[in-house]
């Protein structure tokens, strides 16, 4: 691991673990405010995965996204799936984002801009998770190695044609003469 991804990572992870622990200690007043996230998240998990078991109670919900917040967010800042623990904080960074910083809802200007300086940090954040979550540390991503396995194989197989030609030809030549 790079001396940067060292510094960058637990900079980064720092925001999750210290929501979670926050949400934890004041999950009354966050279950509040993400009922209608909740409410969507139920409806659309309803609709696509019924089958799907996704908490009826508001607060159980606040404390299985700060449970996630704190587990990736450590797994990201010491480098334990990186990738993984990044893509599971992207995940929740959406709905956090639409449930607590509804600045379109607040005609007050003061705290419109707070509300919308507090989303865009967050969507600022979840860009850079989404770059923590593709960062393969230099080495070649799966897409890339399935794309050169895939040419690859195909200039095995024409190597091989090629010699079953030849091969043949011999054989040709030699029941021939």
């Amino acid at each position: 691991m790079t001396l940067i991804r060292l510094v960058a990572r637990p900079m980064l992870a720092s925001t999750f673990i210290y929501g979670g622990i926050n949400a934890l200690q004041n999950t009354a007043a966050l279950a509040e405010a993400s009922k209608p996230v909740n409410d969507e998240i139920r409806g659309l998990a309803g609709k696509v995965a019924p089958q799907l078991p996704v908490p009826q109670d508001d607060k159980t919900m606040v404390r299985l996204n700060a449970g996630v917040h704190i587990v990736a967010g450590f797994a990201l800042a010491t480098g334990r799936a990186p990738r993984l623990s990044a893509l599971a904080l992207a995940a929740t960074v959406v709905p956090t984002t639409l449930a607590g910083h509804r600045f379109w809802e607040h005609k007050d200007k003061a705290a419109r801009a707070q509300q919308m300086t507090h989303f865009f940090k967050n969507v600022s954040m979840l860009g850079g998770l989404v770059l923590a979550g593709v960062d393969t540390e230099g080495r070649p991503g799966v897409a890339w190695r399935a794309q050169h396995a895939v040419g690859s194989a195909k200039r095995e197989a024409k190597h091989l044609r090629r010699e079953a030609k030849a091969q043949a030809k011999l054989a040709r030549k030699s029941v021939t003469s």
